[in-house]
């Protein structure tokens, strides 16, 4: 019975890493081009960069219990769009790098 348990724990720490990575790459490669073409301030960056960790340390404690709640994954789901619209808020603004 523990190891069904450890088993299923460890499936779905799996299957959240798998779909916050496939959230997380197209963001970084957004967050890369606005860097290379100026629409990014460093300080900008920098508050992005801090955004996204913040997120990855709650889906690091969301799944640490082994069972992610559906209210845990709709806040996780919350805080990646969060994230997006601060990126996209951020490249779009009136402010540049140059």
């Amino acid at each position: 019975m523990k190891r069904i348990k450890m088993f299923a724990a460890l499936m779905m720490m799996t299957m959240l890493a798998i779909s916050a990575e496939a959230q997380v790459t197209p963001q970084k490669t957004r967050i890369k081009q606005g860097v290379r073409s100026g629409e990014l301030t460093r300080q900008e960056t920098r508050k992005i960069v801090k955004q996204k960790k913040e997120l990855r340390e709650d889906v690091k404690d969301a799944a640490a219990d082994g069972v992610v709640t559906p209210v845990e994954k709709k806040e996780i789901r919350k805080e990646r769009k969060q994230v997006s619209r601060s990126i996209y808020r951020k490249k779009h603004n009136a402010r540049d790098r140059n």
